[in-house]
């Protein structure tokens, strides 16, 4: 097919470039349905009616229809087939369905991934047209009505994401907050609560997510009851700021579980409570607590601090010694896992891309919307999350192994047989 190329290299439907590539996946997806319906005959070649005609064979071609790809959009003649079986069980005829191009898809499976992505980080339903129609070639499945019905969507999976079994899922490790966000929950003071968990292989996993008040013991209580009810296995160690209602609820639901308290939050705390002019030598103080070599130094670290402090701010240094026991729980598990557990990282690097979206969007509609929105952004971010160091250790510490100064000094002779 000849195209007029002009000067700078463009054509009358865009970049030379782009017009190769997409003719490119235009033969690749024609030849590929092509051998797609061929096996599909070929397959069934021996299945022939009374008079001995083949009941399985070729009918010509669809009408043509385009499809939106990550090449841009391609016109698509998909092969049509005429099959004369007939279901024994439902009297019906059969069909030949493509698994390459189903008869109802107008866009890849890709950009419909990317089109809710690019929804949760920023771009409002209205902007998909303009901004993707050149990108792409066309606005096939680029309207706001495809938006909509994606939320719909969204809240589906999330309902099925709270509803799943967990009985089969081991959570050695769980790390829990509540995280304000400015998006249409039932009230103002509501929360989203998060639990994140590591499995047994030492991948990280998000356990559930709902909304609730952040100090609630109620609110956390129902969470984990709910992910009791469904087979959830008590923790080993969990980690969360200084939150009662999360402790008291954990105690009540899971109560052999070990707490550990997140130094980062502990930090901002304390150092609220102190002058600047004091900050930062209270914070290297703080730092040579949880960067110890063990618990032992550690012990010594906190000692320390309180020396240095408790004569001119003794209510700041009842903040690290009345939680002395929580806040160190972290050294008794594998030093590879130390920078892990001391934080509640996971959950606030996460959220960091949710408070994003939920400022760029002002609020997010109902509750259920929201909810369904930073579930899907979360779902998208864990894709990326890596497993802990060390994972292969994750299994020892739920088998009841103990460390000392981060290593592996025994294990129970009843696990060991």
């Amino acid at each position: 097919m000849l195209t007029v190329v002009n000067e700078d290299g463009t054509t009358p439907h865009g970049s030379l470039i782009d017009e190769i590539v997409r003719e490119g996946a235009r033969r690749m997806l024609a030849a590929a349905l092509e051998a797609e319906v061929n096996s599909y005959i070929a397959e069934l070649a021996d299945e022939r009616d009374d008079s001995g005609r083949r009941l399985v064979v070729r009918n010509g071609f669809h009408q043509p229809r385009k499809v939106t790809t990550s090449a841009g959009a391609i016109e698509v003649k998909a092969p049509r087939v005429n099959d004369k079986r007939v279901d024994e069980t439902t009297g019906e005829r059969r069909r030949f369905s493509s698994a390459i191009l189903p008869p109802w898809a107008r866009k890849s499976p890709k950009i419909s991934e990317v089109l809710p992505l690019l929804y949760l980080h920023g771009l409002s339903s209205g902007d998909f047209v303009p901004a993707l129609e050149q990108f792409l070639g066309s606005s096939a499945g680029l309207s706001p009505a495809t938006i909509t019905r994606l939320t719909a969507q969204w809240q589906a999976d999330h309902k099925a994401f709270m509803d799943r079994d967990l009985s089969a899922t081991d959570y050695v490790y769980v790390w829990d907050d509540g995280v304000h966000l400015r998006i249409r929950l039932e009230e103002a003071k509501a929360a989203v609560l998060v639990m994140v968990g590591v499995r047994a292989d030492g991948t990280k996993e998000l356990i559930a997510m709902t909304d609730g008040y952040r100090e609630s013991s109620e609110a956390w209580a129902g969470l984990m009851r709910d992910c009791a009810r469904r087979g959830m296995r008590a923790p080993v160690l969990a980690v969360g700021d200084g939150a009662l209602g999360f402790w008291n609820a954990l105690n009540e639901v899971f109560p052999e579980t070990r707490h550990q308290r997140c130094w980062v939050h502990k930090i901002a705390n304390v150092l609220d409570a102190l002058p600047k002019s004091a900050q930062p030598a209270a914070k290297r103080a703080i730092q040579e607590i949880y960067n110890a070599e063990d618990k032992e130094h550690a012990v010594k670290a906190v000692a320390a601090f309180a020396k240095q402090y408790r004569a001119k701010y003794p209510k700041v240094v009842k903040r690290i010694t009345d939680d002395e026991e929580e806040l160190l729980a972290f050294f008794d598990f594998p030093a590879e896992h130390w920078i892990h557990l001391r934080t509640t990282n996971p959950i606030e690097s996460t959220f960091a891309t949710v408070r994003l979206r939920t400022k760029v969007t002002k609020g997010a509609g109902s509750r259920a919307a929201a909810l369904a929105m930073v579930f899907k952004l979360i779902e998208s971010a864990q894709e990326r999350w890596r497993a802990v160091n060390a994972p292969h250790l994750v299994a020892l510490v739920r088998a009841g192994a103990r460390f000392e100064r981060g290593h592996l000094v025994e294990r129970p002779e009843a696990v060991a047989a």
